[in-house]
């Protein structure tokens, strides 16, 4: 087995939850990686609606999805991931996924807070239909601190176990405060 990255894990478990057809939402879109592996999977009738705050990551996400020719599958907004709500109806999305943090390549002054990525998960959730899944890629210490983090999944550990099963896995033997991956399964 490879060295796993916190989004290789999410995207293990993303990809045996998405079926062509699919409407999945990247709620931070960044330059596109996520975006794009979820529009790999809607298959032509799907769709992936991608968020982002920055006009420069959806710029940087439309060029990566053009070459791959993933860009009819995707619909791309300039807004906070906290108004997610807005753009898709009640029990209809199959995935969402949130890599927090700020832009790969970008400056460390924007950066993904608890003030927005709390109203967004919570925005989120109604959302996802039966067996959906919500993804959640937590950074803490460095650039992004641990108030992010807390935040998360001391709001998670809140959720109703009858109808979200919330499950938050640790990287034990990596220094400097790992990346930590959630995964949020709706139940009914």
């Amino acid at each position: 087995m490879d060295n796993l990255s916190v989004t290789d894990w999410c995207h293990r478990f993303l990809s045996q939850q998405i079926s062509p057809g699919d409407l999945c939402i990247d709620a931070t879109t960044g330059n596109g990686h996520d975006t794009a592996f979820l529009a790999s999977l809607v298959g032509a009738n799907g769709q992936v609606i991608g968020f982002d705050i920055q006009q420069s990551a959806l710029d940087a996400a439309g060029k990566l999805l053009r070459a791959q020719g993933l860009i009819d599958r995707v619909r791309l907004v300039l807004d906070s991931h906290e108004h997610i709500d807005q753009y898709a109806i009640p029990g209809t999305v199959s995935c969402i996924t949130f890599n927090l943090g700020y832009l790969p390549g970008g400056g460390h002054a924007i950066a993904t807070n608890a003030a927005t990525t709390l109203p967004a998960i919570a925005a989120g959730l109604p959302l996802l239909k039966k067996g959906g899944l919500m993804t959640i890629c937590i950074y803490q210490g460095g650039d992004t601190g641990f108030e992010e983090h807390d935040a998360v999944l001391r709001y998670l550990s809140t959720l109703d176990p009858k109808t979200y099963l919330v499950i938050a896995s640790t990287y034990l033997n990596r220094p400097n405060h790992p990346p930590k991956p959630v995964l949020v399964i709706r139940l009914k």
